[in-house]
């Protein structure tokens, strides 16, 4: 076959184009991130450095303002005044982490202590085995507000509110509305007392109780963010649907951390007896609302799946800051009560604004 007589290729109009065609590599303009964006995405990936930060201001602002602040004895006297709430803002930020919370936990703290104060004092039991039984009874409390959430898919905040108003009828019924004097359990249970004792150091005067709130912290912050049950609580609070699917037991890790969160609050009791040295079925009536305060000002997100133990803590401290240098300022207590309520306002909305890091 001649070369003439071979078929010849028909070039159609769409390829024939193609010569003509712009050569040019697809570009995208670059995404300059600002110093805002910058900013925002460093705190929201360590939301522990904001309450730090505000706590060391306070505390520099309040040394000017009140000069007799600034010393070991006044900090002192900020850690033994926030040891309890610190205790039941760490319970908290288990259950918030979750994208739950608890109101119970101050109710969870006076039914734990009463039944410590009763059973060491007036049945005459060990001490240590008083304290067991009160912790175990707080697990269990905390056990009960986890299986309706998590079993009956009732919300936390109503669950929560329910159990708040049966647990105070429960602590008048069972405490007969008396309370246990400092007298008869120095005379009978002393050992009640132990976390109120503590020693001097380098002028500060540091209770048990104090020590026992940071390595607490310590323990709670090493769970959450290196043991498997620390990972799947902060997914249950990102997207408790997703945690499902990647095999996490939801139900079953959301009933541990309200029992534990219990467990905290029965604990938390025996340090408060020693923190005021007497039982009584209507103390820490403000616990609740001040736990909740810490946490959210310590940087946690009440949409849970982000914040930390150690933020709460120092959320503590900056409300007890606030507390103590107010009124060595000579502020009335109603000041100090606004000065709180702007302090969780602005931490919702700086909240808010860490959350628009990821959109």
């Amino acid at each position: 076959m001649s070369a003439d007589d071979a078929p010849t290729k028909t070039i159609s109009d769409y390829e024939a184009t193609l010569n003509k065609a712009d050569t040019a590599v697809a570009s995208f303009d670059k995404d300059d991130k600002t110093l805002t964006h910058i900013l925002r995405g460093h705190l929201r990936r360590n939301p522990t450095l904001i309450p730090a930060l505000v706590l060391l201001i306070s505390i520099i602002a309040f040394s000017i303002v009140a000069p007799r602040f600034f010393g070991m004895g006044a900090l002192s006297t900020v850690l033994k005044q926030t040891t309890v709430t610190g205790f039941i803002a760490m319970a908290q930020t288990l259950i918030i982490l979750t994208a739950g919370i608890d109101l119970s936990v101050g109710a969870i703290l006076v039914i734990s202590s009463l039944i410590m104060g009763n059973l060491a004092v007036v049945a005459g039991l060990p001490v240590f085995l008083a304290v067991l039984i009160g912790m175990f009874f707080g697990a269990l409390m905390g056990f009960i507000n986890g299986v309706l959430v998590a079993r009956i898919k009732l919300p936390p905040f109503i669950v929560t509110l329910g159990t708040l108003s049966i647990f105070n009828a429960l602590k008048l019924w069972y405490s007969q509305s008396e309370s246990i004097r400092n007298a008869d359990i120095e005379a009978n249970a002393p050992g009640l007392l132990w976390f109120g004792e503590g020693f001097n150091m380098a002028g500060a005067s540091l209770t048990y109780g104090g020590i026992a709130l940071i390595l607490l912290a310590a323990i709670l912050w090493y769970v959450l963010n290196h043991t498997a049950w620390g990972r799947h609580v902060h997914a249950i609070g990102d997207d408790p649907d997703a945690a499902m699917l990647s095999g996490i037991n939801v139900s079953r890790t959301l009933i541990s951390v309200y029992a534990v969160a219990g467990l905290i609050c029965g604990f938390a009791a025996w340090i408060a007896i020693g923190r005021v040295g007497s039982v009584s079925p209507i103390a820490f009536d403000t616990v609740n609302l001040g736990s909740i305060t810490a946490v959210v000002i310590g940087g946690t997100s009440l949409f849970g799946g982000r914040g930390s133990i150690i933020g709460s803590v120092l959320g503590a401290f900056i409300v007890g800051v606030f507390n103590t240098g107010l009124s060595l300022a000579g502020v009335d207590d109603y000041w100090q009560m606004f000065a709180a309520g702007c302090l969780v306002i602005i931490a919702v909305a700086l909240d808010q604004w860490l959350r628009r890091a990821t959109q």
